[in-house]
């Protein structure tokens, strides 16, 4: 997409780039064009936000702002300056917060900031009256001497956006700065940002898989596969989906989660689909939006809504995708396809009774108590520092308990954790798999380890790659985020488990694959596979059976997610994001109050 005559003549754009592309070769010695011959300008003084899937670009072309990779063709030209020949000039003047920002995890918060001042030069005087400024924003000051290994996920991203801003910037570039972040940790990072744009005239341009964030931005460019698809603000993308949105209220006792599904099989009426405050959001196709609901969404009643970006931003996808998914579809992804998966017994398959784990005079978890039931999608949710991640890996055997009784699929992990195991399937947050082995490779290393041994473990492995769409033969390393994704899923089901623990899988990825990646997971739960998933991201709260929400080691709600609305306060319709802000900071209000606390369990 050519820049605009206006942004090329204009002396305000932050960045100018003329027909800039960059190509990698890929393992297989073929060439991957990351960025293709864009042309742009960025404003100064302001948001700008760069959205689209895994692999559309959108690093790439952050790196060649940065002045850490060189493009192979094209100009671009950062406040004025050229990039390829002058990029230390153009460091010297900005400053850029990758994915994976490196923080010494053993020195403290205080130690940090200084060795960063130190690097860049800043003198004692100036430095003093920055560090209390960027602490103060950050609300940091409490927590200075703490060891940066100590802090939570939010806190150590509000660290290294201080570290990195140590030195004022003319421009502040980060990459999705709020991945892996709870939404009180995101609205503060936000916050942030907007004073920094408002008060000291920063421009920031940041990448983002969340669509509300990118809403906050006064400039927005959509990337997929190197390409712009659309460039403008929020409220003039979201207009393109203007009279084809619409909200759907599924029958009594049908999830929500069931008529999204219904909704996205209807591929020729209905472009997108997503659960949201007990509701369906849907996109009506433009080509089919005067045509009935057929068979079979009969007798659907549907009221139009207000578009939002993210209604453009699928719509966009889609039609770029051509119908293309990044994850397979619910009919390939069960994993008992072609094979009876071993009888369960009877009972909840998870028990939790007043779990109590501390580490040394510190309680991450107090007096938990809640079950599971058989084929249930569970989801622990809670702010960074939680203790949500402390009670998913007892509940994964990988960690013991204090006190308490902790049973999964029928088996006592304190006497039994390796029986416990056996039921068991696990995809991590990062990905955990053999980087330097094919994916036949690997599937079969896991399998081994899972038992499986010679016609089981071949014929097992062959189902899950086709199940999947894997290529025996790729290096797994070098597979696409999504790809991955569905390895590491192909590896924990590969011995058919009753329970499977996903610990915030959909990290750092975009709606898209974030949509496909839960169909997969309602067919799981469908085909009678138990899920405890944790997630920062609310709006897949609504598509769990119920959900818990801790804090401060302490269970503040648990129920459906209609129940936690409502406990929230919430008006009806209003999405799960607001309700868990509501139910984390009203407990923080009542501090004093948390050893009087009794946890009631809400239905709806």
């Amino acid at each position: 997409m050519r820049a605009t005559a206006e942004e090329a003549a204009s002396s305000d754009a932050v960045v100018l780039a003329r027909q800039v592309g960059k190509t990698f070769v890929s393992p297989g010695g073929e060439p991957l064009q990351a960025v293709a011959g864009l042309s742009f300008g960025v404003a100064r003084a302001a948001l700008t936000a760069l959205v689209g899937p895994d692999g559309a670009g959108k690093t790439t072309l952050m790196r060649m702002m940065a002045g850490l990779l060189k493009p192979d063709s094209g100009s671009l030209a950062v406040l004025g300056m050229d990039v390829v020949h002058s990029p230390q000039a153009v460091q010297d003047h900005i400053s850029y917060m990758p994915q994976r920002f490196g923080l010494y995890e053993d020195l403290s918060v205080q130690e940090n900031l200084d060795l960063y001042a130190d690097l860049h030069g800043i003198s004692a005087d100036l430095r003093h009256e920055r560090f209390e400024r960027l602490l103060e924003m950050t609300d940091l000051t409490r927590f200075v001497d703490r060891p940066a290994g100590k802090l939570s996920g939010g806190m150590k991203q509000k660290l290294g956006l201080t570290c990195t801003l140590v030195r004022s910037p003319k421009l502040l570039l980060l990459d999705e700065p709020s991945a892996g972040v709870d939404p009180l940790s995101r609205r503060e990072l936000w916050k942030i940002l907007q004073q920094l744009v408002d008060d000291e005239h920063l421009s920031v341009i940041v990448s983002t898989a969340y669509m509300d964030e990118a809403e906050r931005c006064a400039q927005v460019f959509v990337m997929n596969r190197g390409t712009f698809l659309a460039q403008g603000e929020p409220a003039q993308l979201a207009a393109r989906a203007r009279g084809l949105t619409f909200l759907a209220v599924p029958p009594s006792g049908m999830p929500a989660r069931d008529l999204q599904a219904r909704l996205l099989d209807a591929e020729a009426l209905i472009i997108d689909a997503v659960p949201r405050g007990g509701a369906v959001h849907f996109i009506r196709r433009p080509e089919a939006a005067a045509a009935p609901l057929a068979q079979p969404l009969d007798g659907l009643v549907a009221q139009p809504r207000r578009e939002t970006l993210e209604d453009a931003f699928m719509m966009m996808l889609r039609q770029h995708h051509h119908g293309e998914s990044p994850l397979p579809g619910p009919h390939a992804a069960l994993p008992v396809a072609g094979q009876a998966a071993p009888a369960a017994p009877a009972g909840p398959a998870i028990v939790v009774r007043d779990v109590v784990r501390k580490f040394g005079d510190f309680t991450a978890v107090a007096q938990t108590s809640f079950d599971v039931a058989r084929g249930e999608i569970f989801g622990l949710l809670g702010p960074n520092g939680a203790g949500k991640t402390t009670t998913f890996r007892m509940l994964c055997g990988l960690l013991p308990a204090t006190s308490g009784r902790l049973e999964v699929a029928g088996v006592n992990l304190r006497t039994a954790r390796a029986q416990a195991r056996a039921h068991i399937g696990y995809v991590s947050q990062k990905f955990a798999l053999y980087g330097n082995l094919t994916v036949q490779e690997n599937l079969e290393f896991f399998g081994g380890a899972y038992g499986l041994r010679g016609a089981a473990l071949r014929e097992r492995v062959a189902t899950v790659m086709r199940q999947f769409g894997l290529a025996p033969a790729a290096v797994s390393g070098a597979l696409p985020v999504g790809y991955r994704q569905r390895l590491a899923m192909a590896a924990s089901l590969l011995h058919h488990p009753e329970i499977l623990f996903l610990d915030e899988p959909t990290s750092g990825i975009d709606p898209l694959a974030r949509r496909a990646f839960w169909r997969t997971i309602t067919a799981l739960a469908q085909s009678g596979v138990t899920v405890i998933i944790t997630t920062h991201f609310m709006e897949e709260a609504e598509y769990c059976d119920r959900i818990a929400i801790q804090d401060a080691g302490t269970m503040l709600a648990l129920g459906t997610p209609q129940a936690v609305r409502a406990q929230a306060g919430d008006v009806a319709g209003s999405d799960m994001n607001h309700a868990f802000i509501a139910v984390v900071e009203r407990s923080r209000h009542a501090l004093p109050r948390l050893g009087d606390r009794r946890i009631v369990e809400h239905t709806a």
